[in-house]
Order: C-alpha cells, then sequence, then structure tokens
C-alpha cells in the first residue's frame, strides 16, 4: 500500500464512511417511520416487543430512529450543522446499546448479530467522522 491509500484523508475513508451512513439512514429511516406510523397490534405481530411496552415509548424510539437517521446525511449534504453526524451516530449508538440489553434480557439472542453490526457502523461513523475525517 502507498501513503497515499493510508493517508487521513483518503477518499476510501470518505466512501467508507458515507457508505456506513446511507445504510444506517436506509436501515433506521425504515424502523423509525414504522414504529412512528403503524398500529401496535401490527408492529407487535412483527417484532414482539412494541405490544409489551407503552405506545409512547414505541413511538419515541421511532421518532429517535429518524431522527438518527436524517442526522446520518443532512447535516453533512446541506452543511448545515455537519457536527451534527457526529451526535446522530452516537446517539444511534446509545440507542442500540439499550436494545442490546432488551434483547438480551428477554432471552432473544437471535436479534443481537444485527444490534452489534448496527452499533458497529454506528460506532465506525462517530470516531470516522469525529477522529479519522474530523467535519
Amino acid at each position: 500500500m502507498t501513503d497515499a491509500t493510508l493517508a487521513p484523508t483518503s477518499p476510501r475513508w470518505n466512501i467508507g464512511l458515507w457508505a456506513a451512513q446511507i445504510l444506517l439512514l436506509l436501515f433506521y429511516g425504515f424502523t423509525g417511520f414504522m414504529k412512528t406510523t403503524q398500529p401496535i397490534p401490527d408492529l407487535a405481530a412483527m417484532m414482539g416487543w412494541p405490544g409489551m411496552v407503552p405506545v409512547a415509548m414505541v413511538r419515541f424510539i421511532g421518532i429517535a430512529e429518524l431522527a438518527g437517521a436524517l442526522g446520518m446525511v443532512l447535516p453533512m449534504l446541506t452543511k448545515i450543522q455537519p457536527r451534527l453526524t457526529i451526535l446522530a451516530a452516537l446517539g444511534l449508538s446509545v440507542l442500540q446499546v439499550f436494545a442490546m440489553i432488551w434483547h438480551v434480557t428477554r432471552g432473544e439472542f437471535f436479534v443481537l448479530p444485527i444490534n452489534a453490526i448496527l452499533l458497529a457502523l454506528a460506532l465506525v461513523v462517530l470516531w470516522g467522522r469525529k477522529t479519522k475525517l474530523p467535519l
């Protein structure tokens, strides 16, 4: 590898971070939209847990996911407060940690690999946009 490919401002890092941000936007945009718009019985049939917690909590999680999803790309695209992308990545990371704790307490270990991937993506964006390619 050449020094150019390892440089902190390498285009590869930027492309990789954008790819992670877009994946997080798509996933959390979809799940957040569902949690904020779908009837709770329909969500409970798909996921189980929405029928076991207050409706306000499901809607709050959905709004948090939507905000995090939009925060992955909008601040950087519009160049309005691009540092908000870092906060969105932090928020999605915290959300995933709580999701993992919730699933472990319920014995839903089959979901943990998905949670771990989402957490890793959010942490990579957090680290990358804060340290590797500062905004």
